[in-house]
């Protein structure tokens, strides 16, 4: 490429010439017949040699005003003898009438710039000569009036690391001006043998630059083109960087196969190896990458940093940073998801292998997940402070870190966000699918409509779309807070599941007067081993050793189903194990005294202010067992009470069993098909089987029904003319 600042500087060179050309006629004797040989001319300003024309041999013609000069040899020294540049030849024609100097043959040129030339003696040489560069042409025409010059010919050049040619150059004095006509080439060594074309070339010395129009620089698997190319080039004519403008492509084609994109490119060479330093791509950069899972990437202003050996260590991208990863697009698996990272600002590290290694976020970053494909359906949003990615040795994305601020949310077109946020989050990925898992620590909220969580570790899978909650997790909803030692939460269904220690406390209730056991405006507490949730249902399914109170009345079971909005329950339990229950009834004294009942369960609705015991019933108070398949418990308005103190909820009006129906009291015992016990009136009433009552000192009593009192020996006994009343009594002996 330095052949354009050659060139340039060769046509200056020609300039000087044409001066002393002009000037050979009058020293050798324009009028003189005769041949000149062994001679030499110079030209001074103000003590300093300008040039320097040597020749072995002049001839000068009458007819048509021409000399011929033999052997030449050039030396320019320049105003400041800051040039040490040599043009030389065996053949020229000068023309007196047009002013044409013409070479008849071959044209060598050395161009060497002389720094140091002011503060030596006059046509001192430079001590060590400096990537000179070297030229050679034919058919070379330049007119010492206008100071133009131009060959259609053929023009190669070398220099070092570098080797050119071009067809046809064209130089205005005036505006100093060169121009490659067509058919620009450059080899560069230096640049690992890339080669460089363009279909024109223009060359200006003030400022030294090269324009080339439609430039390519293809490499060994690097290609780059553009519309146009500015070469800035320093005073020893090596590159000092490269401005490329208009439809910027930069290719390579070995996998991943890339192709990039940009307005403008800056290329900066290091002066010594006049190798690559940076590149800086600006202006709708675009990226693309062919592989297993193509990459796409955009920003407004990248530049690329590279080590010795055109090697790229560092890609620094600002201004709406995006890199899109595909994943297998043909045939994507149901939990495949294409990959975003997003920030203003980005820095990309890569391998000695040249893949990607790492990458980071200059401030805030955010990671998106979208089903592979169409991209249709739910969404994930990771954002961050900064974010760290690494890279596999594919260059695909293996995991990110992000912090501090993290924030992750789970987008469904048909569901309200789901939002979770931390002090870090960390994802990991599964080559080919995409996420494989996101785990946020320190401080984790998560936020699901009207369901709210916190922790300090939580762990995210998109496959099956669970977050796991650990370190002292809580949850509130509607009303509730739950603790446990870890929780889980189903985005796709809002299921949600705690365990190891389960506590609920439902808070915000009104009191209701109409109701009992319930109907408390204190909280509710539910403690258990484990607790699910099914989406945004009220009802909580709690397991494992669970016991429910509100005030002082308690439920106990193997299993609870609560449903907070209806205050209702349904337990379950075994005849091991089974639900177990207390309330409360007024003895012969006016005293509440307690009623524990079992059962294999339990169903209590508190507007309806009824429990339903179901299978293998008992119910105990101080003085009498009842034992039955099934046991209806009717309980008192909370607001009434019998007495001066106020009913705490869980006092009984009356209970009625059936289906193998036992009571036990000292000294008796009855049986029957249904009993119902009315607390008002302390009395119990016994129907079908028929009933029977064995009083350990009556005897035993039958009958169509029979009525007894728990506050003293009476016992009713009614029949009918198809089954009499029958008394049964013991006769000492």
């Amino acid at each position: 490429m330095a052949v354009f600042s050659v060139a340039g500087v060769y046509f200056y060179a020609r300039h000087r010439v044409q001066n002393a050309l002009k000037q050979v006629p009058e020293k050798i004797g324009v009028e003189i017949k005769q041949t000149a040989t062994g001679f030499t001319i110079s030209k001074s300003e103000q003590g300093r040699t300008l040039f320097k024309v040597e020749a072995s041999k002049a001839v000068q013609f009458q007819q048509g005003g021409r000399a011929e000069l033999h052997d030449v040899a050039i030396t320019l020294y320049g105003h400041d003898s800051t040039r040490y540049d040599r043009i030389y030849g065996s053949d020229f024609v000068y023309d007196q009438q047009t002013g044409n100097v013409t070479a008849s043959g071959e044209v060598q040129i050395d161009l060497e710039a002389n720094p140091e030339g002011l503060l030596n003696p006059d046509q001192s040489p430079p001590k060590d000569l400096k990537n000179p560069i070297h030229l050679k042409t034919s058919g070379l025409v330049f007119n010492q009036k206008s100071g133009d010059a131009f060959t259609k010919n053929r023009v190669d050049f070398t220099l070092a690391g570098a080797t050119g040619s071009a067809m046809g150059v064209n130089y205005i004095a005036q505006t100093n001006v060169l121009t490659l006509e067509s058919n620009v080439k450059v080899s560069a060594s230096s640049l690992g043998g890339a080669s460089l074309t363009a279909i024109r070339g223009t060359i200006a010395t003030n400022p030294h630059q090269v324009i080339l129009d439609q430039p390519q620089l293809n490499a060994s698997f690097r290609h780059c083109q553009s519309d146009r190319a500015v070469l800035f080039l320093r005073p020893d004519n090596t590159i000092d960087h490269i401005f490329a403008t208009e439809n910027v492509l930069i290719r390579t084609d070995r996998p991943p196969a890339t192709e990039t994109h940009a307005d403008q490119l800056d290329l900066v060479m290091a002066k010594q190896s006049q190798t690559p330093r940076s590149a800086i791509l600006s202006g709708n950069v675009t990226l693309n990458a062919s592989s297993a899972q193509p990459v796409q990437a955009s920003a407004g202003h990248v530049i690329f940093d590279f080590a010795a050996k055109n090697r790229l260590t560092k890609v620094h991208a600002e201004e709406n940073v995006k890199l899109l990863q595909h994943q297998s697009a043909s045939k994507p698996s149901a939990s495949a998801q294409d990959l975003e990272l997003a920030a203003s600002v980005m820095d990309f590290f890569l391998s000695k292998s040249q893949h990607l290694a790492r990458a980071e976020t200059v401030g805030s970053g955010q990671l998106t997940l979208r089903p592979a494909g169409s991209g249709n359906g739910t969404q994930t949003v990771v954002t961050a402070g900064k974010f760290d990615a690494k890279f596999d040795d594919l260059g695909q994305l293996a995991s990110v870190h992000g912090t501090p601020d993290a924030r992750i949310v789970n987008r469904n077109p048909s569901q309200p966000d789901r939002v979770s946020t931390s002090q870090m989050v960390d994802a990991t990925f599964h080559p080919g699918q995409g996420i494989d898992s996101v785990v946020q620590q320190g401080d984790v909220a998560y936020e699901d409509g009207d369901r709210k969580a916190w922790g300090q570790h939580a762990r995210y899978t998109p496959s099956d779309q669970i977050l796991l909650l650990t370190g002292s997790p809580r949850v509130t909803e509607g009303g509730m807070t739950t603790t446990a030692r870890s929780m889980r939460f189903n985005r796709a269904t809002s299921d949600a599941t705690a365990g190891g220690d389960v506590k609920s406390t439902y808070s915000d209730l009104t009191q209701q007067p109409n109701g009992a056991l319930l109907a408390s405006s204190s909280p509710i507490h539910v403690t258990a081993r484990s607790m699910t949730v099914h989406g945004a249902s009220a009802i909580a399914l709690y397991t494992g050793d669970v016991r429910l109170w509100q005030d002082a009345n308690v439920v106990t079971a193997p299993a609870i189903d609560f449903d907070r909005d209806h205050r209702s329950m349904v337990a379950r339990g075994s005849a091991s194990d089974p639900v177990s229950t207390v309330l409360v009834e007024t003895d012969k004294n006016g005293v509440s005294t307690p009623v524990a009942l079992t059962s294999t369960q339990l169903m209590y609705t508190d507007s309806e202010r009824k429990a339903h015991f179901d299978e293998d019933v008992t119910a105990k108070s101080a003085d009498a067992t009842i034992t039955a398949k099934e046991i209806d418990a009717f309980l008192l308005p909370r607001g009434s009470s019998s007495s001066n103190q106020a009913n705490s909820g869980g006092k009984l009006e009356k209970i009625v069993a059936d289906g193998q129906v036992v009571i036990i009291q000292p000294g008796r015992q009855g049986t029957g098909d249904r009993m119902v016990y009315t607390s008002a009136d302390d009395k119990f009433v016994l129907t079908g089987g028929p009933p029977s009552i064995f009083d350990a000192e009556h005897g035993k009593i039958t009958g169509v029904s029979l009525t007894f009192f728990r506050r003293d020996d009476r016992v009713l006994v009614e029949g009918n003319s198809t089954s009499p009343a029958v008394t049964q009594t013991r006769v000492a002996r």
